[in-house]
């Protein structure tokens, strides 16, 4: 429907804890598609439960208009569950199957209502999202993280919503499974709201929604569209610092020398009416009227010295904070050419049934080869990066590592203890460093003051990345191969930066799972595997 729309009207929210997460906060979004993007741990997806009415504001209003679908970031699904009740439609499947063998009662009737096409909508639906052949049986324990993926957001588009919440839904999709996706969010026609980090999906927006500070702002046009206004803004924002300072500077100065010039004036003066032989009173009274003029041009000096301040103080919160890591990490250094892995003839049988195609997959990884493994959904990725680190016992093959410790960031990013803070967590991952060498390595990771006591189970997705890098990447021994699984999933455009800087500053060997295309353009990636069909082969790097 053309005139489907969100609207929040003073939208106020706190955890049970009383901490603040929006405060008046007032938007509208209509039809179209509009991106919404703001740092990790600003509200994003809370917003998106909102709206949703999974949470409860404790003040001001969500307007819906027009029917909702709405996909979270995690899927609230047991592996029990078979595709046609992920999809709502089990029931109506029941009552048609029912129909067609005779049974006529009402209540079948009633459980298909205008539903006789279901199954021909529903195949359409999946055939779309490259889920072609998919039996409505089939549990999702026997699916990929991105089959449900794609199975969640078809659940969504049967619904026929006009108002479409999405939340990270191109997380642990492939490729082509990400570019379906792209075709059907462009032939939606509804009001799209969704959160992501995929800069290709964003690039497909009409509009984007910043969140930043508990207030949003609307931008025109894609995302690049809206870097290049934040770019603009950032320059000019720069420029009226530096113009801020320098206007400070100067009235300072001026505030500097008129107190000196009054100074000198008084002094003159002291020494004209003693010399003058005036009568002490008459001198008395014109030394009070020289340091009133004296007071009263100093405080008008001082008022233009606070206007400076309060102008620069101004054009400062109009500057972007996107730090970043800086890192140096020679521990991780591996001399070029160095075996670190060596598998030959692996296999890996589920259910009886052989994953990998012939005798099995042969791979040698070698220092420091920075390798990308791709492949479609199901492949066996995970679990080939599960071989590699020792975490699953091949069912057939034989393997060689190299003394060194491999690092495994999975995409759960579970290596943390939530219950402890960061700081304890780092702790133990290298217990031979002095307390204070700890604090200054996490700051350079970004935690600083109080939030190295924070609790691994209270940081947002990107806090938690950090965190988790610092742990491994300076743990004690240094890891000299790290393989990481989906590592930007769930992480905002900034904290994807982040861990570009910090992979940029490792020096070991690491294999890479990702799907995100401009990710494994910046991590120096210089050896590209494809893991499909059951084979592991060589490719050329992408162009472009």
């Amino acid at each position: 429907m053309s005139d489907a729309s969100v609207v929040c009207s003073g939208l106020s929210f706190s955890w049970p804890d009383d901490t603040p997460v929006f405060d008046n906060l007032s938007f509208t979004v209509g039809s179209g598609r509009t991106g919404l993007v703001a740092p990790n741990g600003s509200g994003k997806s809370t917003l998106l439960r909102l709206i949703a009415g999974e949470l409860r504001p404790t003040a001001g209003s969500v307007t819906l208009n027009g029917t909702l679908g709405y996909l979270p970031q995690t899927l609230p699904l047991t592996g029990d569950l078979t595709v046609a009740e992920v999809l709502g439609i089990a029931s109506v499947i029941r009552a048609l199957d029912a129909v067609e063998s005779g049974d006529v009662s009402e209540e079948h009737f009633t459980a298909i209502g205008d539903d006789w096409d279901i199954e021909e909508r529903t195949r359409a639906q999946l055939d779309r999202l490259g889920l072609a052949g998919l039996d409505l049986d089939r549990t999702l324990r026997t699916l990929s993280g991105g089959q449900v993926v794609s199975l969640g957001l078809a659940a969504q588009l049967l619904k026929r919503p006009d108002v479409l919440l999405l939340d990270e839904p191109t997380n642990n999709l492939d490729l082509d499974a990400r570019h379906q996706l792209y075709d059907v969010l462009t032939d939606f026609g509804g009001c799209l709201l969704l959160v992501s980090h995929d800069r290709a999906l964003l690039d497909r927006m009409d509009r984007i929604a910043e969140l930043d500070g508990g207030e949003t702002r609307l931008y025109g046009g894609d995302f690049t569209a809206y870097e290049e206004a934040v770019r603009a803004e950032q320059e000019i924002a720069e420029k009226n610092v530096r113009n801020a300072e320098q206007e400070l500077k100067r009235e300072k100065r001026e505030m500097q020398q008129a107190r000196e010039r009054a100074e000198r004036r008084a002094s003159n003066a002291a020494r004209n009416l003693k010399s003058a032989g005036l009568p002490k009173i008459f001198a008395g009274n014109m030394k009070r009227g020289a340091q009133e003029s004296a007071g009263r041009a100093g405080q008008v000096h001082a008022g233009r010295v606070g206007e400076a301040r309060a102008r620069l103080d101004e054009a400062g919160r109009s500057l972007r904070d996107e730090q970043r890591l800086v890192l140096d990490l020679p521990d991780t250094d591996v001399p070029a050419g160095r075996t670190l892995f060596a598998g030959e003839q692996l296999q890996v049988r589920r259910g009886g049934r052989a994953l990998f195609a012939g005798e099995g997959l042969d791979l040698t990884v070698r220092g420091p080869e920075r390798i990308a493994l791709t492949g479609p959904n199901g492949a066996g990725k995970s679990t080939l990066l599960r071989l590699l680190n020792d975490d699953l016992a091949p069912d057939g093959g034989r393997i060689r590592r190299a003394d060194g410790r491999i690092a495994h960031l999975s995409q759960r990013l579970d290596l943390l203890d939530p219950g402890r803070t960061v700081a304890e967590n780092f702790a133990a991952f290298a217990p031979r460093r002095a307390e204070a060498e700890r604090m200054n390595l996490l700051a350079r990771f970004l935690f600083r003051g109080a939030r190295v006591q924070l609790p691994a189970g209270a940081l947002s997705g990107g806090e938690l990345l950090r965190a988790t890098l610092a742990c491994v990447l300076c743990a004690e021994p240094a890891p000299h191969l790290l393989l990481l699984d989906e590592p930007t999933n769930n992480l905002d455009l900034v904290s994807a930066g982040q861990l570009e800087g910090a992979l940029a500053s490792y020096r070991g060997a690491f294999v890479v799972v990702s799907h995100d295309e401009r990710f494994l353009a910046r991590i120096g990636v210089n050896r590209w595997l494809r893991l499909s069909a059951g084979e592991l082969t060589e490719t050329a790097a992408p162009e472009g």
